[in-house]
C-alpha cells in the first residue's frame, strides 16, 4: 500500500481515555453490543490511576473495601475483555471532525484515523502532556530529533541517543533501545532512580560492561542546526562538559492539559464539558463526556460518579449507532443472553 493512503478504521464508538472510567465505558457499551476503539496518550490503560497512582489505595469503589490504581485497572480490563476493544495507546486524539454521512473522524498524532457515530471523552481532567526540559531552544529540534515519547521502536535504530530522566520511562527506553541504537547514554540530575530496581540494576550492569554511557548531571544547551541535534552540554558535579548525541529522548513526567479537546467545537467552563445529567451529552450530538472532564449541578469528581455517567452514556449510545432499534433494558443477573456475552452462561 503506498504511504500516503490512510486506512480509516470504522468501529460504533471511539472513546478517548482508557482510565477507569473509559474502561467501564467499554463494559457498559459492550453490554449493547457496540464495539469500541480506545484512544489515550498513555502508554498503558488506566489513566491516572496506573500511571500516578498504581500502587495508592482506594477506598470508595463500590464491593471492594481497599484496592490499588493498578489492581482496579486490572479488573476492569477483564471485565471489559469479552467485548474485546481495541486501544490505541501512546497517541493523542488530536483532530475531530463531521463526516459526510454523519459520522465522526478523529485522528490521531500517530496518523491513526478512526471513525464512528458516537464519540465518549473519558480524559478525566485532560490529555497527559510531556513536560518540557527548559533548555534554551529546544523547541527548534523537538519532533525532529528530540522527542518525548517513543512511538515506534525502529525509528531510533543506529541512532546515537541520549535519554534523560529518572523514572520508569526513562529507564524502560534505555534498556528497551539500547540494542538497537549505535550508542546509547542516560542523563540524570542525580545518581538515584524514582524507576523500578531492577531497571536500574540492568542499566547499571549495561554501564560496567561499557554497553552504555551514566552521566550525573543536567542538560543546560543543544549544539546542532535546522532542528538536528549534534551535541549537549552536560552541567555536573565536575563541571561542564559536552558530549556528541544525534538524538535526544527527554522524559521529564507529565502533566494534565485540557490539549487538542479544546479546539473540538464543544461548549467549555472552566477547561471543563457541560453536559446535561440524562445522557451526560455534549453540545454537539453524538459527542459524550463522562468522568472528571464534564461538569453538571452536583458534579462529584469521583470514579463511581464517572461509572454511573457511563450507563447512562451507553442507553444513549445505542440509539445513535442503531437508529431504529429498540432498545431493551435488562439486567446482568437474570438474562441470559447478557451473561452469555459476558462467557458466564
Amino acid at each position: 500500500m503506498p504511504k500516503d493512503v490512510i486506512t480509516t478504521v470504522s468501529t460504533d464508538v471511539i472513546v478517548i481515555g482508557a482510565g477507569p472510567v473509559g474502561l467501564f465505558a467499554v463494559f457498559e457499551l459492550g453490554l449493547l453490543d457496540l464495539k469500541c476503539h480506545l484512544v489515550d496518550i498513555l502508554d498503558k490503560p488506566g489513566g491516572q490511576c496506573a500511571e500516578l497512582y498504581p500502587e495508592k489505595p482506594i477506598y470508595d469503589i463500590p464491593g471492594l473495601p481497599v484496592v490499588t490504581g493498578q489492581e482496579l485497572t486490572e479488573r476492569l480490563l477483564e471485565q471489559g475483555k469479552p467485548f474485546s476493544p481495541q486501544f490505541h495507546l501512546g497517541q493523542m486524539a488530536e483532530r475531530l471532525e463531521k463526516t459526510e454521512d454523519g459520522k465522526w473522524r478523529l485522528e490521531t498524532d500517530a496518523g491513526t484515523v478512526l471513525e464512528a457515530p458516537v464519540i465518549v471523552i473519558a480524559a478525566g481532567g485532560g490529555s497527559f502532556v510531556p513536560k518540557k526540559p527548559p533548555i534554551p531552544g529546544i523547541d527548534a529540534y523537538e519532533d525532529k530529533s528530540v522527542f518525548y515519547a517513543v512511538r515506534k521502536m525502529d525509528r531510533f535504530r543506529d541512532r546515537n541517543i541520549l535519554i534523560a530522566g529518572g523514572g520508569d520511562s526513562a529507564l524502560d527506553w534505555t534498556l528497551n533501545l539500547q540494542p538497537i541504537a549505535s550508542k546509547t547514554a542516560l542523563v540524570h540530575r542525580r545518581d538515584d532512580f524514582r524507576a523500578a530496581p531492577d531497571s536500574v540494576l540492568k542499566m547499571r550492569a549495561l554501564v560496567a560492561e561499557g554497553a552504555m554511557d551514566l552521566h550525573i548531571a543536567q542538560i543546560t544547551e543543544l549544539h546542532g542546526t535546522d532542528g538536528q541535534l549534534e551535541a549537549v552540554s552536560l552541567k555536573g558535579p565536575d563541571g561542564v562538559t559536552q558530549i556528541e548525541c544525534d538524538t535526544l529522548l527527554a522524559f521529564y513526567g507529565l502533566t494534565m492539559k485540557l490539549g487538542p479537546v479544546a479546539r473540538f467545537g464543544l461548549n467549555l467552563h472552566e477547561n471543563l464539558i457541560p453536559v446535561d445529567t440524562e445522557k451526560f451529552e455534549t453540545s454537539e450530538s453524538g459527542i459524550f463526556a463522562i468522568g472528571d472532564i464534564n461538569t453538571y449541578p452536583g458534579k462529584l469528581k469521583l470514579i463511581l460518579s464517572g461509572f454511573h455517567e457511563a450507563a447512562l452514556m451507553a442507553q444513549s449510545a445505542f440509539h445513535y449507532v442503531k437508529p431504529g432499534e429498540k432498545l431493551r433494558f435488562q439486567y446482568t443477573t437474570s438474562s441470559t443472553s447478557l451473561q452469555k456475552k459476558l462467557g458466564v452462561a
